[in-house]
Protein backbone atom coordinates (compact mmCIF):
# COMPACT_ATOMS: atom_id res chain seq x y z
CA UNK A 1 0.00 0.00 0.00
CA UNK A 2 2.75 2.01 0.77
CA UNK A 3 4.29 1.50 -2.19
CA UNK A 4 1.32 1.87 -4.19
CA UNK A 5 1.09 5.56 -2.57
CA UNK A 6 4.72 6.24 -3.51
CA UNK A 7 3.59 5.24 -6.72
CA UNK A 8 0.73 7.03 -6.80
CA UNK A 9 2.23 10.28 -5.77
CA UNK A 10 4.85 9.86 -8.19
CA UNK A 11 2.87 9.44 -11.48
CA UNK A 12 0.87 12.98 -10.02
CA UNK A 13 4.10 14.76 -9.78
CA UNK A 14 5.09 13.65 -13.09
CA UNK A 15 1.79 14.54 -14.48
CA UNK A 16 2.20 18.03 -12.85
CA UNK A 17 5.68 18.84 -14.68
CA UNK A 18 4.47 17.35 -17.74
CA UNK A 19 1.15 19.90 -18.04
CA UNK A 20 3.55 22.66 -16.49
CA UNK A 21 6.18 21.95 -19.41
CA UNK A 22 3.01 21.69 -21.70
CA UNK A 23 1.56 24.80 -20.65
CA UNK A 24 5.11 26.60 -20.56
CA UNK A 25 5.30 26.02 -24.49
CA UNK A 26 2.16 26.37 -25.33
CA UNK A 27 2.24 30.02 -23.70
CA UNK A 28 5.75 30.39 -25.13
CA UNK A 29 4.29 29.43 -28.86
CA UNK A 30 1.38 31.82 -28.18
CA UNK A 31 4.04 34.59 -27.20
CA UNK A 32 6.08 34.35 -30.41
CA UNK A 33 3.07 34.12 -32.55
CA UNK A 34 2.58 38.02 -32.24
CA UNK A 35 0.01 38.59 -35.05
CA UNK A 36 -0.24 41.88 -36.63
CA UNK A 37 -4.05 42.75 -36.76
CA UNK A 38 -5.59 44.05 -40.08
CA UNK A 39 -8.07 47.14 -39.86
CA UNK A 40 -10.74 48.45 -41.92
CA UNK A 41 -10.60 51.95 -43.23
CA UNK A 42 -12.12 54.41 -40.51
CA UNK A 43 -13.96 55.82 -44.01
CA UNK A 44 -16.21 54.73 -46.85
CA UNK A 45 -15.69 57.14 -49.66
CA UNK A 46 -17.39 56.78 -53.25
CA UNK A 47 -15.57 54.44 -55.63
CA UNK A 48 -15.29 56.43 -58.42
CA UNK A 49 -13.79 60.04 -58.77
CA UNK A 50 -16.04 62.52 -60.69
CA UNK A 51 -13.49 62.46 -63.60
CA UNK A 52 -11.10 60.36 -65.24
CA UNK A 53 -8.58 60.29 -67.89
CA UNK A 54 -7.46 57.38 -70.09
CA UNK A 55 -3.82 57.53 -69.84
CA UNK A 56 -2.11 54.88 -67.32
CA UNK A 57 -1.01 56.60 -64.77
CA UNK A 58 2.84 55.94 -64.56
CA UNK A 59 5.07 55.91 -61.01
CA UNK A 60 7.75 58.30 -62.97
CA UNK A 61 4.80 60.72 -63.95
CA UNK A 62 7.01 63.85 -65.21
CA UNK A 63 7.80 61.81 -68.24
CA UNK A 64 4.39 62.55 -69.72
CA UNK A 65 5.56 66.07 -70.00
CA UNK A 66 8.37 65.00 -72.19
CA UNK A 67 10.35 67.32 -71.15
CA UNK A 68 13.90 66.11 -71.50
CA UNK A 69 15.44 69.21 -69.37
CA UNK A 70 12.39 68.75 -66.34
CA UNK A 71 13.82 64.67 -66.53
CA UNK A 72 17.21 65.69 -65.74
CA UNK A 73 16.34 68.18 -63.29
CA UNK A 74 14.34 65.64 -61.14
CA UNK A 75 16.80 62.98 -61.94
CA UNK A 76 19.02 65.21 -60.05
CA UNK A 77 17.32 66.40 -57.55
CA UNK A 78 16.68 63.04 -56.29
CA UNK A 79 20.10 61.81 -56.10
CA UNK A 80 20.94 65.15 -54.40
CA UNK A 81 18.18 67.28 -52.08
CA UNK A 82 19.53 67.31 -48.75
CA UNK A 83 16.08 66.76 -47.52
CA UNK A 84 15.41 63.52 -49.22
CA UNK A 85 18.75 62.38 -47.95
CA UNK A 86 17.48 63.29 -44.60
CA UNK A 87 14.74 61.03 -45.16
CA UNK A 88 16.97 58.09 -45.98
CA UNK A 89 18.73 58.85 -42.92
CA UNK A 90 15.65 58.80 -40.59
CA UNK A 91 14.72 55.48 -42.11
CA UNK A 92 18.14 54.52 -41.33
CA UNK A 93 17.35 55.37 -37.71
CA UNK A 94 14.04 53.53 -37.88
CA UNK A 95 15.97 50.51 -39.09
CA UNK A 96 18.26 50.51 -36.09
CA UNK A 97 15.76 51.00 -33.96
CA UNK A 98 13.81 48.12 -34.97
CA UNK A 99 17.65 46.11 -34.97
CA UNK A 100 16.97 47.02 -31.47
CA UNK A 101 13.92 46.20 -30.28
CA UNK A 102 14.37 42.70 -31.78
CA UNK A 103 17.76 42.37 -29.81
CA UNK A 104 15.83 41.59 -26.49
CA UNK A 105 14.30 38.02 -27.97
CA UNK A 106 18.08 36.73 -28.30
CA UNK A 107 20.03 35.56 -25.38
CA UNK A 108 22.74 38.34 -23.65
CA UNK A 109 26.00 36.62 -23.45
CA UNK A 110 29.07 38.99 -21.41
CA UNK A 111 32.41 37.86 -21.09
CA UNK A 112 35.29 39.39 -18.24
CA UNK A 113 38.37 38.72 -17.57
CA UNK A 114 40.74 40.54 -14.92
CA UNK A 115 44.55 39.87 -13.44
CA UNK A 116 45.74 40.86 -10.44
CA UNK A 117 49.04 41.09 -8.43
CA UNK A 118 49.91 41.21 -4.75
CA UNK A 119 52.90 41.30 -3.11
CA UNK A 120 53.08 39.36 0.48
CA UNK A 121 55.83 40.23 2.61
CA UNK A 122 57.09 38.30 5.84
CA UNK A 123 59.44 36.75 7.73
CA UNK A 124 60.62 34.42 5.07
CA UNK A 125 61.00 37.91 2.89
CA UNK A 126 58.38 39.14 0.08
CA UNK A 127 56.90 37.21 -2.54
CA UNK A 128 54.30 38.22 -5.20
CA UNK A 129 51.17 35.99 -5.45
CA UNK A 130 48.93 36.19 -8.88
CA UNK A 131 45.49 35.65 -9.47
CA UNK A 132 43.10 35.30 -12.74
CA UNK A 133 39.74 35.07 -13.26
CA UNK A 134 37.38 34.91 -16.23
CA UNK A 135 34.10 34.72 -16.38
CA UNK A 136 30.96 34.42 -18.60
CA UNK A 137 27.21 35.61 -17.84
CA UNK A 138 23.99 35.05 -19.58
CA UNK A 139 20.34 36.10 -19.21
CA UNK A 140 17.84 35.63 -21.06
CA UNK A 141 14.20 36.67 -20.76
CA UNK A 142 10.85 34.51 -21.36
CA UNK A 143 8.88 36.95 -23.61
CA UNK A 144 5.81 34.53 -22.12
CA UNK A 145 3.29 37.50 -23.08
CA UNK A 146 4.58 38.91 -26.23
CA UNK A 147 5.53 42.27 -24.46
CA UNK A 148 9.20 41.70 -26.13
CA UNK A 149 8.16 40.53 -29.62
CA UNK A 150 5.06 43.59 -29.61
CA UNK A 151 7.72 45.80 -29.54
CA UNK A 152 9.64 44.32 -31.90
CA UNK A 153 6.74 44.44 -34.56
CA UNK A 154 5.77 48.34 -33.22
CA UNK A 155 9.56 49.10 -34.53
CA UNK A 156 8.92 47.04 -38.03
CA UNK A 157 5.93 48.91 -38.28
CA UNK A 158 8.05 52.71 -38.03
CA UNK A 159 10.66 51.16 -40.30
CA UNK A 160 8.23 50.73 -42.69
CA UNK A 161 5.98 53.94 -41.98
CA UNK A 162 9.81 55.58 -42.93
CA UNK A 163 10.28 54.27 -45.86
CA UNK A 164 6.85 55.85 -46.92
CA UNK A 165 8.11 59.01 -45.82
CA UNK A 166 11.52 58.64 -48.65
CA UNK A 167 8.45 58.15 -51.10
CA UNK A 168 6.36 61.14 -49.41
CA UNK A 169 9.43 63.13 -49.63
CA UNK A 170 10.26 62.28 -53.48
CA UNK A 171 7.00 63.10 -55.37
CA UNK A 172 7.18 66.32 -53.10
CA UNK A 173 10.12 67.08 -54.07
CA UNK A 174 9.54 65.91 -58.14
CA UNK A 175 6.43 68.11 -57.73
CA UNK A 176 8.09 71.13 -56.21
CA UNK A 177 10.47 71.07 -59.30
CA UNK A 178 8.09 70.50 -61.98
CA UNK A 179 6.59 73.59 -60.50
CA UNK A 180 9.32 75.69 -60.08
CA UNK A 181 10.25 74.76 -63.72
CA UNK A 182 7.88 75.70 -65.17
CA UNK A 183 7.04 79.63 -63.36
CA UNK A 184 10.44 79.86 -64.52
CA UNK A 185 9.35 79.66 -67.68
CA UNK A 186 6.49 81.66 -67.36
CA UNK A 187 8.13 84.65 -65.88
CA UNK A 188 10.84 83.81 -69.42
CA UNK A 189 7.64 83.96 -71.71
CA UNK A 190 6.61 87.18 -69.47
CA UNK A 191 10.06 89.14 -69.92
CA UNK A 192 10.30 88.74 -73.48
CA UNK A 193 6.41 89.71 -73.80
CA UNK A 194 7.28 92.79 -72.35
CA UNK A 195 9.84 93.52 -74.35
CA UNK A 196 7.63 93.63 -76.79
CA UNK A 197 5.27 95.66 -75.14
CA UNK A 198 7.83 98.05 -74.10
CA UNK A 199 8.88 98.50 -77.63
CA UNK A 200 5.29 99.25 -78.89
CA UNK A 201 5.00 101.39 -75.95
CA UNK A 202 8.29 103.26 -76.96
CA UNK A 203 7.13 103.95 -80.82
CA UNK A 204 3.81 104.86 -79.37
CA UNK A 205 5.49 107.83 -77.59
CA UNK A 206 7.52 109.07 -80.04
CA UNK A 207 4.20 108.41 -82.36
CA UNK A 208 2.24 110.50 -80.04
CA UNK A 209 5.32 113.39 -79.93
CA UNK A 210 5.67 113.99 -83.44
CA UNK A 211 1.64 114.00 -83.59
CA UNK A 212 1.59 116.89 -80.27
CA UNK A 213 4.33 118.86 -82.17
CA UNK A 214 2.11 119.10 -85.56
CA UNK A 215 -0.61 119.64 -83.12
CA UNK A 216 -2.54 116.51 -83.72
CA UNK A 217 -2.34 115.71 -80.08
CA UNK A 218 -2.27 116.78 -76.76
CA UNK A 219 -0.07 116.78 -73.51
CA UNK A 220 -1.67 114.24 -71.73
CA UNK A 221 -1.94 111.97 -74.40
CA UNK A 222 1.98 111.79 -74.48
CA UNK A 223 2.45 111.94 -70.53
CA UNK A 224 -0.40 109.14 -70.78
CA UNK A 225 1.24 107.03 -73.27
CA UNK A 226 4.77 107.75 -71.24
CA UNK A 227 2.86 106.63 -67.87
CA UNK A 228 1.92 103.51 -69.59
CA UNK A 229 5.77 102.49 -70.60
CA UNK A 230 7.10 103.28 -67.09
CA UNK A 231 4.11 100.45 -65.96
CA UNK A 232 5.50 98.18 -68.05
CA UNK A 233 9.40 98.89 -67.69
CA UNK A 234 8.43 98.58 -63.95
CA UNK A 235 6.41 95.36 -64.97
CA UNK A 236 9.85 94.19 -66.10
CA UNK A 237 11.80 94.49 -63.03
CA UNK A 238 9.39 92.38 -61.16
CA UNK A 239 9.65 89.32 -63.95
CA UNK A 240 13.68 89.69 -63.78
CA UNK A 241 13.33 89.41 -59.97
CA UNK A 242 11.49 86.46 -60.34
CA UNK A 243 13.67 84.77 -62.62
CA UNK A 244 16.50 85.29 -60.62
CA UNK A 245 14.36 83.97 -57.53
CA UNK A 246 13.03 80.62 -59.20
CA UNK A 247 16.76 80.11 -60.77
CA UNK A 248 17.92 80.11 -57.10
CA UNK A 249 14.83 77.85 -56.13
CA UNK A 250 15.56 75.43 -58.59
CA UNK A 251 19.32 75.37 -57.12
CA UNK A 252 18.53 74.42 -53.71
CA UNK A 253 15.87 71.81 -54.62
CA UNK A 254 18.94 70.30 -56.97
CA UNK A 255 21.09 70.47 -53.97
CA UNK A 256 23.17 72.98 -55.45
CA UNK A 257 24.87 76.44 -53.99
CA UNK A 258 22.85 79.23 -56.64
CA UNK A 259 24.79 80.60 -59.47
CA UNK A 260 26.62 77.57 -60.07
CA UNK A 261 23.75 75.59 -62.03
CA UNK A 262 23.75 75.95 -65.77
CA UNK A 263 19.81 75.83 -66.43
CA UNK A 264 18.41 75.48 -69.82
CA UNK A 265 17.37 78.79 -71.51
CA UNK A 266 14.01 76.88 -72.61
CA UNK A 267 10.79 79.37 -72.78
CA UNK A 268 8.48 77.43 -74.35
CA UNK A 269 5.30 75.30 -72.49
CA UNK A 270 4.64 71.71 -73.13
CA UNK A 271 1.77 70.13 -74.46
CA UNK A 272 -0.19 69.22 -71.62
CA UNK A 273 -0.63 64.97 -71.87
CA UNK A 274 -3.61 63.65 -72.36
CA UNK A 275 -5.32 63.56 -68.13
CA UNK A 276 -4.44 60.35 -66.50
CA UNK A 277 -6.97 57.36 -65.59
CA UNK A 278 -7.57 58.48 -61.89
CA UNK A 279 -8.94 54.80 -61.03
CA UNK A 280 -10.77 53.79 -58.36
CA UNK A 281 -10.75 55.68 -54.50
CA UNK A 282 -10.01 52.24 -53.13
CA UNK A 283 -6.97 51.85 -55.23
CA UNK A 284 -6.07 55.20 -54.58
CA UNK A 285 -6.02 54.49 -50.38
CA UNK A 286 -3.39 51.08 -51.56
CA UNK A 287 -1.22 53.22 -53.99
CA UNK A 288 -1.10 56.55 -51.75
CA UNK A 289 2.13 56.49 -49.52
CA UNK A 290 1.25 58.99 -47.05
CA UNK A 291 -2.20 56.74 -46.67
CA UNK A 292 0.12 53.80 -46.06
CA UNK A 293 2.10 55.30 -43.55
CA UNK A 294 -1.04 56.33 -41.59
CA UNK A 295 -2.07 52.59 -42.22
CA UNK A 296 1.05 51.47 -40.42
CA UNK A 297 0.96 53.98 -37.75
CA UNK A 298 -2.30 52.32 -36.99
CA UNK A 299 -0.81 48.89 -36.86
CA UNK A 300 2.20 50.09 -34.75
CA UNK A 301 0.59 51.50 -31.65
CA UNK A 302 -1.99 48.55 -31.76
CA UNK A 303 1.05 46.53 -30.96
CA UNK A 304 2.41 48.70 -28.60
CA UNK A 305 -1.16 48.46 -26.61
CA UNK A 306 -0.41 44.82 -26.47
CA UNK A 307 3.14 45.39 -25.59
CA UNK A 308 1.95 47.87 -22.42
CA UNK A 309 -0.60 45.07 -21.03
CA UNK A 310 1.82 42.03 -21.24
CA UNK A 311 4.30 44.27 -19.12
CA UNK A 312 2.10 43.90 -16.40
CA UNK A 313 2.26 40.35 -16.30
CA UNK A 314 4.69 38.53 -14.81
CA UNK A 315 8.47 38.32 -15.78
CA UNK A 316 10.77 35.33 -16.19
CA UNK A 317 14.35 35.53 -16.73
CA UNK A 318 16.84 32.76 -16.89
CA UNK A 319 20.37 33.46 -15.86
CA UNK A 320 23.83 31.25 -15.65
CA UNK A 321 27.28 32.56 -14.82
CA UNK A 322 30.76 30.73 -15.36
CA UNK A 323 33.59 31.41 -13.33
CA UNK A 324 36.71 30.60 -12.91
CA UNK A 325 40.01 31.76 -10.53
CA UNK A 326 43.42 30.20 -10.47
CA UNK A 327 46.84 31.73 -9.51
CA UNK A 328 48.31 30.24 -12.75
CA UNK A 329 47.01 31.36 -16.03
CA UNK A 330 47.62 28.11 -17.62
CA UNK A 331 44.81 26.56 -15.71
CA UNK A 332 42.63 29.38 -15.41
CA UNK A 333 40.04 27.25 -17.53
CA UNK A 334 40.35 24.11 -15.96
CA UNK A 335 38.49 24.64 -13.15
CA UNK A 336 35.03 26.37 -12.99
CA UNK A 337 32.33 27.41 -10.92
CA UNK A 338 28.67 27.11 -12.84
CA UNK A 339 25.40 28.61 -11.72
CA UNK A 340 21.73 28.79 -13.49
CA UNK A 341 19.18 30.33 -11.75
CA UNK A 342 15.67 31.72 -12.76
CA UNK A 343 13.81 34.52 -11.55
CA UNK A 344 10.06 35.68 -11.83
CA UNK A 345 9.35 39.48 -11.05
CA UNK A 346 5.55 40.39 -10.88
CA UNK A 347 4.23 43.60 -10.31
CA UNK A 348 2.35 44.25 -7.25
CA UNK A 349 1.92 47.70 -6.28
CA UNK A 350 2.81 50.39 -9.08
CA UNK A 351 0.94 53.37 -8.04
CA UNK A 352 -1.05 52.03 -11.40
CA UNK A 353 1.94 53.21 -13.33
CA UNK A 354 1.13 50.01 -16.58
CA UNK A 355 -2.49 50.76 -16.33
CA UNK A 356 -1.72 54.20 -16.97
CA UNK A 357 0.03 53.10 -19.59
CA UNK A 358 -1.98 50.94 -21.08
CA UNK A 359 -4.36 54.00 -21.27
CA UNK A 360 -2.35 56.03 -22.90
CA UNK A 361 -1.40 53.85 -25.65
CA UNK A 362 -4.82 53.29 -26.19
CA UNK A 363 -5.36 57.10 -27.09
CA UNK A 364 -2.27 56.65 -28.97
CA UNK A 365 -4.19 54.31 -31.09
CA UNK A 366 -7.25 56.13 -31.20
CA UNK A 367 -5.36 59.13 -32.67
CA UNK A 368 -3.90 57.42 -35.23
CA UNK A 369 -7.18 55.72 -36.54
CA UNK A 370 -8.39 59.51 -36.69
CA UNK A 371 -5.19 60.69 -38.18
CA UNK A 372 -5.12 57.57 -40.62
CA UNK A 373 -9.11 58.81 -41.77
CA UNK A 374 -8.27 62.50 -42.05
CA UNK A 375 -5.48 61.19 -44.57
CA UNK A 376 -7.59 58.89 -46.63
CA UNK A 377 -9.74 61.95 -46.53
CA UNK A 378 -7.14 64.50 -47.62
CA UNK A 379 -6.05 62.47 -50.54
CA UNK A 380 -9.72 62.39 -52.27
CA UNK A 381 -9.97 65.84 -51.77
CA UNK A 382 -6.85 66.51 -53.33
CA UNK A 383 -7.42 64.66 -56.53
CA UNK A 384 -10.73 66.11 -56.65
CA UNK A 385 -10.02 69.61 -56.22
CA UNK A 386 -7.06 68.91 -58.59
CA UNK A 387 -9.37 67.36 -61.33
CA UNK A 388 -12.05 70.15 -60.95
CA UNK A 389 -9.27 73.06 -61.32
CA UNK A 390 -7.90 71.66 -64.19
CA UNK A 391 -10.99 71.57 -65.84
CA UNK A 392 -12.46 75.08 -65.01
CA UNK A 393 -8.61 76.53 -65.63
CA UNK A 394 -8.89 74.68 -69.13
CA UNK A 395 -12.03 76.26 -69.64
CA UNK A 396 -10.32 79.83 -68.77
CA UNK A 397 -7.49 79.54 -70.97
CA UNK A 398 -10.15 78.74 -74.11
CA UNK A 399 -12.06 81.88 -72.78
CA UNK A 400 -8.66 84.21 -72.48
CA UNK A 401 -7.66 83.03 -76.24
CA UNK A 402 -11.58 84.35 -77.09
CA UNK A 403 -10.65 87.49 -75.34
CA UNK A 404 -7.42 88.12 -76.55
CA UNK A 405 -8.84 88.06 -80.29
CA UNK A 406 -11.75 90.22 -79.19
CA UNK A 407 -9.36 92.73 -77.52
CA UNK A 408 -7.27 93.18 -80.64
CA UNK A 409 -9.99 93.56 -82.71
CA UNK A 410 -11.67 96.18 -80.80
CA UNK A 411 -8.01 98.01 -80.74
CA UNK A 412 -7.58 98.00 -83.93
CA UNK A 413 -10.92 99.88 -84.44
CA UNK A 414 -10.27 102.49 -81.75
CA UNK A 415 -6.97 102.98 -82.87
CA UNK A 416 -8.42 103.45 -86.89
CA UNK A 417 -11.11 105.73 -85.48
CA UNK A 418 -9.02 107.96 -83.08
CA UNK A 419 -6.54 108.59 -86.26
CA UNK A 420 -9.29 110.55 -87.91
CA UNK A 421 -10.46 112.32 -84.70
CA UNK A 422 -13.41 110.11 -84.14
CA UNK A 423 -12.28 108.56 -80.78
CA UNK A 424 -10.71 109.95 -77.50
CA UNK A 425 -7.13 109.12 -76.79
CA UNK A 426 -8.27 107.30 -73.26
CA UNK A 427 -10.14 104.58 -75.24
CA UNK A 428 -6.85 104.14 -77.12
CA UNK A 429 -4.78 103.56 -74.33
CA UNK A 430 -7.38 101.62 -72.65
CA UNK A 431 -7.83 99.33 -75.42
CA UNK A 432 -3.95 99.04 -75.56
CA UNK A 433 -3.91 98.48 -72.00
CA UNK A 434 -6.24 95.36 -72.12
CA UNK A 435 -4.84 93.73 -74.99
CA UNK A 436 -1.28 93.28 -73.35
CA UNK A 437 -3.24 92.50 -70.03
CA UNK A 438 -5.04 89.57 -71.46
CA UNK A 439 -1.30 88.74 -73.15
CA UNK A 440 0.00 88.33 -70.07
CA UNK A 441 -2.86 86.67 -68.25
CA UNK A 442 -3.01 84.20 -70.89
CA UNK A 443 1.14 83.16 -70.62
CA UNK A 444 -0.04 82.46 -66.56
CA UNK A 445 -3.94 80.73 -67.31
CA UNK A 446 -1.88 78.01 -69.18
CA UNK A 447 1.18 77.83 -66.77
CA UNK A 448 -1.36 77.31 -64.01
CA UNK A 449 -2.90 74.58 -65.82
CA UNK A 450 0.52 72.94 -65.96
CA UNK A 451 0.62 73.46 -62.30
CA UNK A 452 -3.32 72.03 -61.58
CA UNK A 453 -1.53 69.01 -63.78
CA UNK A 454 1.24 68.77 -62.13
CA UNK A 455 -0.78 68.90 -58.53
CA UNK A 456 -3.59 65.78 -59.70
CA UNK A 457 0.22 64.05 -60.24
CA UNK A 458 0.83 64.45 -57.13
CA UNK A 459 -2.37 63.13 -55.44
CA UNK A 460 -2.61 60.19 -57.88
CA UNK A 461 1.69 59.42 -57.07
CA UNK A 462 2.35 56.20 -55.77
CA UNK A 463 6.00 56.52 -55.39
CA UNK A 464 8.48 54.30 -56.98
CA UNK A 465 11.42 52.03 -54.95
CA UNK A 466 15.07 53.86 -55.89
CA UNK A 467 18.48 54.11 -53.52
CA UNK A 468 19.45 57.65 -53.29
CA UNK A 469 23.28 57.87 -53.81
CA UNK A 470 25.94 58.98 -51.34
CA UNK A 471 27.32 61.68 -52.76
CA UNK A 472 31.26 62.61 -52.47
CA UNK A 473 30.29 65.87 -50.71
CA UNK A 474 28.52 63.43 -47.89
CA UNK A 475 31.52 61.21 -48.04
CA UNK A 476 33.86 63.96 -47.30
CA UNK A 477 32.10 65.51 -44.77
CA UNK A 478 31.42 62.11 -42.44
CA UNK A 479 35.27 61.65 -42.92
CA UNK A 480 36.37 64.91 -42.02
CA UNK A 481 33.88 65.23 -38.89
CA UNK A 482 34.83 61.60 -37.79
Amino acid sequence: MQMNGYNSTQTMIQTFYKQFLTGLIVTLISGCSANIKQFKTPVTPTERFSSTGVMPMADKWWMAFEDPVLNQLIDQALSHNFNLRAAYDRLAQARAIAKKAGAELTPQLNGSFATNQNYLENDLGRSTINEFSAGFAASYELDLWGRIRFGMHAAELDEKAAQQDIKIAAISLSAEVSSTWYKLIDQRLQAALLDRQIKVNQDNVKILLTRFKLGQARAADVFQQKQLLQATIGDKTTVVANIKSFEYQLATLLGQPINTQVLSAKTQFPLLPLKPDTGLSSELIQRRPDIKKAYLKVQAADQRIASAIADRFPKISLSASFNSSTPDLQSLFNNWLATIAGNMVMPIIDGNRRVAEVERNKAIFSETVNQYGAVILTALQEVETALFREQQQALLVSSLDQQLVLSRQAYQQIQLRYRYGGMDFLRVLSARLSVQTLERSRIRAERELIDFRINLYKALAGGWSGKIPVTQTSADFIKSNH
